[in-house]
């Protein structure tokens, strides 16, 4: 829901489609938003797949689910 609220406040939006599954966002809008829409996800904490920051958020996600698991281990 963040991520359509956040979207749909551009008036250039007409809809937008999220699925969690497979980590895909749609959005229906005006011609030349697209950069707009990626930054605005990127500051919403959901970084484009295949960008330095996408690699980092997924580099920093590994490295808290490892030290959750090694905590795990150690009780």
């Amino acid at each position: 829901n963040s991520i359509q609220r956040g979207l749909q406040e551009d008036p250039r939006v007409k809809s937008v489609r999220v699925t969690v599954e497979e980590g895909l966002v749609a959005a229906d809008a005006d011609a030349g938003v697209r950069p707009q829409l990626v930054a605005r996800l990127a500051k919403l904490g959901y970084p484009e797949v295949d960008t330095v920051e996408g690699a980092a958020r997924l580099k920093a996600k590994a490295k808290s689910f490892v030290s959750c698991a090694i905590g795990r281990l150690d009780k």
